[in-house]
């Protein structure tokens, strides 16, 4: 008998309403006590089953209470199967197609565990709705490939695109985090093109070699400090902080928003909202200022002021 067999036997026995003594237990399930012990150890510390010993009945029996929902090795209540199927939805809306197939096999059986329950799985993904905006096609191949890469510590060989330069660079990398930002997945790795880390987008990579050579470990202090210091998704230590008013109106909506993780800000006698954020490459930042439009106001660098003054003359040149 496999130690999951043996593990799920305990379960059987244990669900009725009388204690089963330990040598009961033993002999059924043709096991040694020091085999017991590391069973009901295991049990109890790994998997939480709630199994008590009852001096009064003198055997051991299941927390009243407990259900026999389950999965291989787990044990799980109503209300966190349905958190699981929350997440599994929110999942397969997040990225339609790309974790779905790998996600079925447990989305049919979480299925069967919420009938147990009275709770219906398609309901569940009718109250559930992700809105897209601004996301690219990506390869289901190339996620697949970076994913693997990236859980196995092996360095890859891509061929990707810079949007920049309108120009494709084949490079190694050793991928050390995936990173889902705004609708668009990226990969931070260790370029070793360019001896550094780099964010690559992956949809703007178009060919992927998983190497057989391990990847070069870089530490989470060492990534944040590349590419998570400054604003959004561009890389580098921060060059400047930006200092923004919004307006009292727009201020009801933004105040409220988590712009960076160093963010300062204030709230002004009139209503007016302050918020101070670094920043390492102001594009993303100058395009995120403009759909706010006459709402926001750059106050400092004079540098970042100019650059989104000028985007905004350029617009309205546009409409003359």
């Amino acid at each position: 008998m496999s130690e999951i067999v043996r593990l799920y036997k305990y379960k059987e026995l244990l669900l009725g309403k009388r204690a089963v003594p330990r040598q009961e237990l033993m002999e059924r399930l043709e096991i040694s006590e020091a085999t017991f012990k590391r069973d009901l150890a295991k049990l109890r510390d790994q998997l939480h089953v709630p199994i008590e010993f009852d001096r009064d009945q003198g055997g051991y029996v299941m927390r009243q209470g407990h259900t026999d929902t389950e999965l291989p090795g787990l044990w799980f209540s109503p209300e966190e199967v349905l958190a699981l199927v929350t997440i599994q939805q929110l999942l397969v809306q997040l990225e339609p197609g790309l974790l779905g197939p790998k996600l079925k096999p447990l989305q049919g059986r979480l299925g069967e565990l919420l009938e147990k329950h009275g709770l219906a799985g398609k309901d569940i993904a009718k109250r559930i709705r992700i809105v897209h905006a601004g996301k690219r096609s990506l390869a289901i191949k190339s996620f697949e490939e970076v994913a693997a890469a990236t859980m196995a510590r092996k360095r890859m060989r891509i061929a990707h695109y810079s949007r920049q330069n309108g120009k494709t660079t084949d490079r190694e990398v050793s991928p050390q985090r995936l990173v889902h930002y705004r609708d668009n997945w990226y990969v931070d790795a260790w370029c070793h093109l360019r001896d550094d880390v780099r964010s690559f987008s992956i949809d703007a990579i178009s060919r992927v070699s998983i190497l057989d050579v391990p990847a070069k470990e870089v530490t989470a202090k060492t990534i944040d400090q590349s590419v998570g210091e400054g604003y959004g998704i561009f890389g580098g230590s921060p060059k400047g902080w930006a200092k923004l008013l919004f307006t009292p109106e727009r201020a009801r909506w933004v105040s409220r928003e988590r712009w960076h993780s160093k963010q300062r800000s204030e709230t002004l006698a009139d209503g007016s909202y302050v918020l101070e954020i670094p920043y390492s490459d102001e594009r993303e930042l100058v395009g995120d200022l403009l759909r706010f439009g006459a709402d926001v106001e750059v106050l400092e660098p004079l540098q970042l002021r100019a650059t989104v003054k000028r985007a905004l003359h350029e617009a309205v040149g546009r409409y003359v």
